[in-house]
């Protein structure tokens, strides 16, 4: 062969492209029996998030500012969990690791934008927090039904449009063979790797999105909490300090959860030379997996309301009698 129909042979354009997922590595054998925590996983994401949505939809005194942005949260995750279901069932359960290109692109196009999305409602729950704290009268007249609906309205905007060129950046690479990814679902990072064309401007507006959406809110949320504690630490009485930092622990688990397994995959993939093969891939599961399986179940635990409602819904008498 010549050097011309080796080369193209060894590449492949992003319209030809096949990319092969993985599963876990090492585990193989066992990824029928692990389809079952990860299909448990996917019910009870599925459950709660619409478990959220109906009580808040249903409880008249949950229509506040601070529940409608709980509400985005909750479909976000939904969002975030349909994105990755088709191709990590397929490969657990059916053993199908092939995924064309477009159907890659547009994978990763919906899991960056809703996680863009929830680092944005995250934000929008921290400023919620300070209103309430920092302003407890202004409350109401600041966030209305419909600056609430706004806010929610250009956070939607901002992911879409900050998140569309990446596949269409991608579309425009050679890919070297063989196109295997390093998880179970399509990451921009993770394919933009796999190009053996120049790649610098998918890595430069790559790396400009997670400054300016994600990087930016993260240090807001951050001097949200500054400007939180500076209140809380003004007022006078202890019990009260410690009922409005209790407003926002719920909060602060949410960004927890995001936040360290969007880190901690990022670093992997900066120094994945010096990484186990199954750090990455847990870490990668954990960042979309674990957020809408844990957010449900926490402010269920920490909110009033919801938990009154959830134990009223399960404590009706046959003639819709309440139990005492």
């Amino acid at each position: 062969l010549t050097r011309g129909s080796m080369a193209a042979f060894n590449h492949t354009s992003a319209s030809s492209a096949v990319f092969l997922l993985v599963g876990i590595p090492g585990l193989e054998q066992a990824h029928g029996w692990l389809a079952i925590p990860l299909c448990s996983l996917y019910i009870v994401a599925v459950l709660g998030n619409c478990t959220i949505l109906f009580i808040i939809q249903a409880e008249l005194s949950l229509h506040q500012p601070m529940y409608y942005f709980l509400s985005m949260l909750a479909l976000t995750d939904l969002g975030l969990s349909a994105s990755t279901l088709p191709t990590m069932l397929s490969i657990f359960l059916l053993n199908s690791r092939k995924v064309n290109a477009d159907a890659c692109f547009a994978q990763l196009y919906f899991i960056h934008t809703f996680s863009v999305m929830e680092s944005a409602v995250l934000l929008a729950m921290a400023f919620d927090r300070f209103v309430a704290i920092h302003k407890p009268l202004r409350y109401a007249s600041i966030l209305t039904n419909a600056t609430v609906a706004r806010i929610g309205l250009v956070l939607m905007a901002r992911s879409v449009v900050m998140v569309m060129p990446t596949p269409i950046l991608l579309r425009r690479l050679r890919y070297c063979l063989p196109n295997v990814l390093s998880h179970s679902f399509c990451l921009h990072q993770d394919v933009m790797k796999l190009a053996c064309s120049n790649r610098m401007i998918n890595s430069i507006y790559g790396l400009f999105v997670v400054i300016t959406t994600m990087g930016l809110d993260a240090l807001l949320i951050v001097l949200s909490y500054v400007m939180i504690i500076t209140t809380v630490l003004s007022i006078a009485s202890k019990e009260e300090r410690l009922k409005a930092l209790n407003t926002c622990v719920s909060h602060i688990c949410a960004v927890l959860i995001f936040y360290i397994p969007m880190i901690g995959i990022s670093m992997i993939h900066r120094f994945k030379e010096s990484a186990s093969p199954l750090i990455p891939v847990l870490m990668a599961d954990v960042y979309v997996l674990v957020p809408p399986v844990m957010n449900p179940i926490v402010y269920s635990v920490k909110t009033k309301q919801i938990r009154r409602r959830i134990g009223e819904n399960n404590c009706y008498a046959p003639h819709d009698i309440q139990l005492p």
